[in-house]
């Protein structure tokens, strides 16, 4: 518990420094070398990919085995996400508070994969808050579940599998075959930590008087209906708790993506939702921080 407690201090303290050689850049860094590798190889595609998710998971799973027991505070500190998915936010925002909507898009464009070029200040929000709703899981829950099912070991896997979907897990052309294990793969990592964030999702709605029960209306009745088998949980949760809409039509690289609606519109988008949200992201994560406590007790 204490190392637990040391690692997401640091988070919370540091965040991700830039200047520091962070586990999930090197891991990008060596996928896209491992991509090459599997694709020379001139196995049929489907083969190939499963092959490369192996390698990669299976060796940011070694690096971190080896370096136990002294590095597990390095490992819940880096791989774990609650500072930075607040602060790449705000930083949209701050931007749109300034306003600068060129620059809020240029910003928002590090931190997802639609377009946002031609996105207005309610895309932008809506973009913001999706992105917040999802990195729950993604970034705080889900790491936080391997680290108390595998350790650090656990947790670099996850990462791993999560940082290859968004690499390869894409239904194109090029990647509808060689990626269809690693986005497999990533849907089955995230099946039931997305569920866990939604339940805490609610419990904060609560704590925070924001409204609970709406969150959990809008959750079973919208959740499902989204595409992934986990995106829409936390995401509707966040929508039905703020009382916002949240889904939609996207576009990712010129093409429309169009999802169902998540939540009501009960409020339009503005700014402040986006301070509500965080404060659903601090009190996520610490009722994660407690729930690993009460397990591990």
């Amino acid at each position: 518990m204490k190392e637990l407690l040391a690692g997401v201090g640091l988070d919370l303290l540091i965040g991700d420094p830039q200047w520091f050689p962070h586990p999930v850049r090197g891991l990008g860094w060596l996928a896209v070398r491992l991509e090459r590798c599997w694709r020379w190889t001139r196995l049929p595609l489907l083969a190939a990919g499963a092959l490369y998710w192996v390698s990669a998971v299976g060796v940011a799973g070694g690096v971190a085995w080896i370096t136990l027991p002294w590095a597990t505070v390095f490992w819940i500190w880096t791989l774990v996400a609650i500072r930075d998915l607040d602060v790449e936010a705000a930083r949209v925002l701050g931007r749109l508070e300034a306003g600068d909507l060129i620059g809020a898009r240029a910003m928002l464009a590090q931190i997802v994969g639609r377009d946002t070029e031609e996105l207005g200040e309610p895309e932008v929000l809506r973009a913001v808050l999706e992105t917040v709703a999802e990195g729950l899981n993604d970034g705080i829950v889900a790491p936080l579940f391997y680290l108390a099912l595998g350790g650090p070991v656990g947790m670099a896997a996850y990462k791993a599998v999560n940082t290859l979907d968004s690499m390869v897990g894409y239904r194109n052309e090029r990647y509808r075959q060689f990626g269809c294990v690693a986005a497999r793969m990533d849907d089955a990592a995230n099946y039931l930590p997305a569920r866990l964030t939604t339940v805490l999702v609610w419990l904060a709605a609560g704590v925070l008087r924001y409204d609970a029960r709406r969150s959990v209306r809008v959750t079973l009745r919208d959740a499902r209906r989204q595409p992934s088998p986990n995106a829409g949980y936390p995401e509707a949760a966040v929508a039905g708790a703020l009382g916002v809409r949240l889904g939609g039509t996207n576009y990712y690289g010129g093409v429309a993506s169009a999802k169902e609606f998540l939540g009501d519109p009960v409020q339009p988008l503005r700014r402040e939702h986006f301070d509500r949200a965080r404060r659903i992201l601090y009190v996520v994560a610490g009722l994660m921080v407690l729930v690993i406590w009460g397990v591990k007790r």
